[in-house]
């Protein structure tokens, strides 16, 4: 395994944990400051749409430099805007720090995966790809707990001077560890652009938000159905978390060994069955034992389909996969958005705290449903380019000379008794090319 891919992990642990640990800090935080835990909430809602937003502005404006120089410039800006976040004497300043370290969230990973996948051979690219969002779901088991027992014991601004701490750490080790890889010849923002194109692109990023919108329609609100429904104490939600991150952590290695194999058929059985576990919550969050066990499947269900999902926009945008794969990042956070808003609905609505999980069994069937259909567009477009090679090949082959056919072909045998090969268009129960053709 390269090292540099240990680097590219390292700055996604710090990302990852930036992300996550402000759910275990709003409390302290909107104390400090004065404010609502709803207003306090903005920081959770303004780092996903930072993330949204600077996923394709940072990309494009990286266009020009190398990769290696751009993920340093996103190590830079996200250790920057957590240094905002640990002196921000307001809360206004305390939301524009957290906004500035979101915008390197999705430029960082979309890079990075093309980095990833850049640094191992070509059956190699989901496990690589898996390897550096590992220091993600890392984050969530480790990270997020520590972060969370640091500011409630030290201060919430000490949590992130650490997590910008480790920002320094990625920095470094991208710095010393990834190599210059050169951008691709003649590659320009028009053909990064162009990937949209690609109706195979725009499906599996649809994908993606709905795959995990599923995941969070039901652990957005985890810790009040935790505590009303299932009957946990609140102290107890933190470690159900970590279950949910440990489920995570192997739910993506196994999505990143599968995935170089059997792509597609590992997209059906992770999203197929996170719709049933998800589908199933409804009832286990009734009891403490079962709940937890369907907490660990959803995390390993959901992040199993990150993997795959990166490398099927990779594969679909291969000539320039930077700017589609960073939007791909993007199109995670906006799925986390959205269903968050959608399950807000829910509840609002009085339809109680496990409705959100029926919304989210809903969401990942329908990323189902489009993984089904992108196959099928997949080998409708093979078949039709096979006809289409046969059709050219037959024409090519029918305006050369008999004596300049392959020989042996049914195209090249004279008819018996007549001056033309039998292969001709017109010739009864001709085979070879020109039965391809009447096919």
């Amino acid at each position: 395994m390269p090292l540099a891919l240990l680097a590219l992990a390292l700055g996604a642990f710090g990302i990852g944990t930036t992300e996550f640990v402000i759910i275990g800090l709003l409390p302290d935080i909107a104390g400090d400051f004065g404010v609502s835990i709803p207003t306090a909430g903005f920081l959770v809602t303004g780092y996903a749409l930072g993330v949204v937003v600077g996923a394709p502005l940072m990309t494009v404006l990286g266009t020009r430099t190398s990769r290696k120089r751009m993920l340093m410039l996103l190590m830079g800006l996200f250790i920057a805007g957590n240094l905002v976040s640990a002196v921000a004497p307001t809360f206004a300043l305390m939301l524009a720090g957290r906004i500035v370290a979101s915008l390197a969230h999705g430029a960082f990973f979309g890079i990075g995966s093309v980095v990833a996948a850049g640094l191992v051979a070509a059956e190699k690219k989901a496990g690589a790809i898996a390897m550096m969002f590992t220091g993600l779901t890392v984050a969530n088991v480790v990270g997020v707990p520590l972060g969370t027992f640091v500011g409630q014991s030290a201060g919430w601004r000490v949590t992130f001077f650490v997590v910008a701490g480790f920002g320094v750490l990625g920095l470094a080790g991208i710095a010393k560890l990834v190599p210059e890889i050169p951008r691709p010849e003649g590659v320009r923002l028009g053909h990064e652009l162009a990937a949209f194109r690609n109706v195979q692109v725009l499906l599996a990023m649809a994908m993606t938000v709905l795959g995990f919108g599923g995941v969070f329609a039901a652990i957005t609100y985890l810790a009040p159905m935790m505590t009303h429904v299932t009957g946990y104490a609140d102290s107890s939600v933190t470690w159900l978390l970590v279950l949910f991150g440990l489920g995570m952590v192997g739910g993506n290695l196994l999505g990143g060994r599968y995935a170089d194999r059997r792509l597609m058929p590992m997209l059906y059985a992770t999203l197929g069955g996170l719709s049933l576990v998800l589908a199933l919550f409804t009832v286990t969050a009734h009891n403490k034992v079962a709940a937890a066990v369907t907490i660990f499947l959803i995390g390993a269900l959901g992040f199993a389909t990150v993997p795959p999902l990166q490398k099927r926009v990779l594969d679909q945008a291969s000539g320039a996969p930077t700017l589609a794969s960073a939007v791909n990042i993007g199109a995670f956070n906006l799925g986390n958005a959205l269903a968050a808003w959608l399950g807000g609905l829910l509840l609002s609505a009085g339809l109680g705290y496990t409705a959100p999980n029926w919304l989210g069994a809903a969401l990942a069937a329908a990323a189902l449903a489009l993984a089904l259909t992108s196959a099928a567009l997949g080998r409708a477009r093979g078949v039709a380019g096979s006809r289409a090679v046969l059709t050219h090949e037959a024409e090519h082959l029918e305006a050369r000379p008999l004596e300049a056919r392959p020989r042996g072909s049914a195209a090249h045998r004279p008819c018996a008794g007549e001056n033309r090969p039998c292969g001709d268009a017109g010739a009864q129960g001709s085979d070879g090319v020109s039965a391809s053709v009447q096919e």
